[in-house]
């Protein structure tokens, strides 16, 4: 017994380090193993990518123009067609009722408050004058849905009580399509939709017969049905509670896709038409519509007023004193070419011929004689010409033109005529002295 005893202490104690070795390697082994699995690597990545989405506040701007818009109620209602009615045309005309909310259409941005209109599940028509006729034109025969609602100038449903209407009618015949539970809540996908130039961008839906949260948490045994949407972007999915509109940025250059679904309060899918929508957004960073323009702070509160009150004309987009002063000068410009006329500008004309009595001289008009008048100038006189006084030397110069209505005065070849004034004064006593004094001097002769 006592060497069995001898020979097994030792023995024991091997198997045991051998058996701490062994589970210690397996364990090593493993946790080496885990980040070479390409499968779990992949899965890592996969969340990181999905992780772009996010929601950020709404832009400042437009919380700014939102309470302006905030005070009224929308009240919408389809006049015709009417709930079920049968149709025997396949063109619909439809009549709508707006109360207690404005619709215009800016002209200088192009938006304003306005309705959305859906046909079934197709994209929406923008309605900014609900008294104008609405024609929906080429519809199939069958079952048709019609939902109007109030929105925002940027998009944004209104969610009071009776700011939609649906109206559901049939073409020729009644089919399953297109076709509600009345009785069950009704999601209407709303934006996002369409091109979009700046983030973030808006994510907006409509609830129809959807309670809210607290009624359908009062008893959890009753039959009212709590609801979650599930929002689905590029494949990332989040869950929403709340009937808000909510902003999104993460949005990837191109085409990206937004999915809407209405679930229960067990998180299961709703069945009823239209829960399950699915849209196509175009992302452009370069894009330069007016709502893209307002996301990225281009245009000011005072430029966008226009979008949410009717008839604003905002001091910016008006034209400025200085545009109207800098477009003054055109007919300047053009009474300064008409003043280049030859007879102003151009060179002056001769004198006439120092000999009045020749036959090629004519009188100079009075208006001809004011315009040289404007463009000549006087000649000046030096200290030399002291002799003969100023006055007498304007005389002389003017006394080179022959002004019509006055008697012409003979002078002598060579001698510059003098005002007619002059000249019959000084001429003709020049004349009578010189009989005078070759009279006397004659006399004096013969004596």
């Amino acid at each position: 017994m006592s060497v069995n005893k001898f020979w097994w202490t030792p023995i024991k104690k091997l198997l045991t380090i051998l058996l701490v070795a062994v589970i210690t390697f397996q364990m090593t082994g493993c946790g080496d193993s885990e980040p070479t699995d390409p499968s779990i690597t992949q899965t890592s990545s996969a969340k990181t990518v999905k992780q772009s989405i996010s929601e950020v506040s709404p832009p400042d701007i437009i919380q700014k123009l939102h309470p302006a818009l905030d005070r009224y109620q929308p009240q919408v209602q389809i006049i015709s067609p009417q709930p079920d009615e049968l149709l025997q045309d396949n063109n619909v005309t439809v009549q709508l009722q707006v109360l207690d909310f404005p619709t215009f259409r800016d002209e200088t941005l192009g938006d304003g408050p306005h309705l959305h209109l859906i046909i079934d599940n197709d994209s929406d028509r923008h309605i900014y004058n609900p008294t104008e006729p609405i024609i929906l034109s080429d519809l199939k025969p069958g079952t048709h849905t019609l939902r109007v609602f109030a929105v925002y100038p940027w998009g944004e449903s209104f969610k009071n009580d009776g700011s939609s209407a649906i109206a559901t009618f049939h073409i020729y015949t009644k089919t399953p399509n297109n076709n509600p539970d009345p009785k069950l809540p009704l999601l209407t996908y709303n934006r996002p939709q369409g091109t979009y130039g700046a983030e973030p961008i808006l994510l907006d839906f409509y609830l129809d017969n959807a309670p809210l949260h607290l009624i359908a948490q009062e008893d959890p045994e009753d039959e009212i049905i709590d609801w979650r949407i599930r929002v689905t972007v590029n494949g990332e999915s989040f869950i929403i509670e709340r009937w808000e509109p909510i902003y999104l940025k993460g949005f990837q250059p191109g085409k990206n896709w937004v999915q809407l679904e209405f679930l229960d309060e067990l998180g299961e899918p709703l069945n009823n038409v239209y829960n399950n929508t699915a849209r196509v957004l175009t992302y452009d960073p370069k894009s330069q519509d007016t709502l893209s323009k307002l996301i990225r702070g281009q245009l000011s509160l005072s430029q966008a007023r226009g979008l949410v009150e009717a008839n604003y004309t905002s001091p910016t987009l008006a034209p400025s004193p200085e545009i109207e002063e800098a477009s003054e000068p055109e007919p300047i410009v053009v009474e300064e070419q008409e003043v280049s006329e030859p007879e102003l500008v151009a060179p002056r004309e001769p004198l006439p011929p120092e000999n009045p009595t020749s036959e090629s001289s004519e009188p100079v008009a009075g208006n001809q004689l004011q315009k040289l008048w404007q463009n000549l100038q006087l000649p000046k006189f030096s200290n030399n010409d002291s002799e003969t006084p100023i006055l007498e030397q304007i005389k002389n110069f003017f006394s080179s033109f022959e002004i019509p209505g006055l008697t012409q005065i003979e002078t002598e070849p060579g001698t510059p005529a003098a005002l007619p004034k002059i000249v019959r004064d000084q001429p003709e006593t020049e004349a009578k002295e010189a009989p005078v004094t070759e009279t006397s001097e004659s006399s004096d002769r013969l004596d």
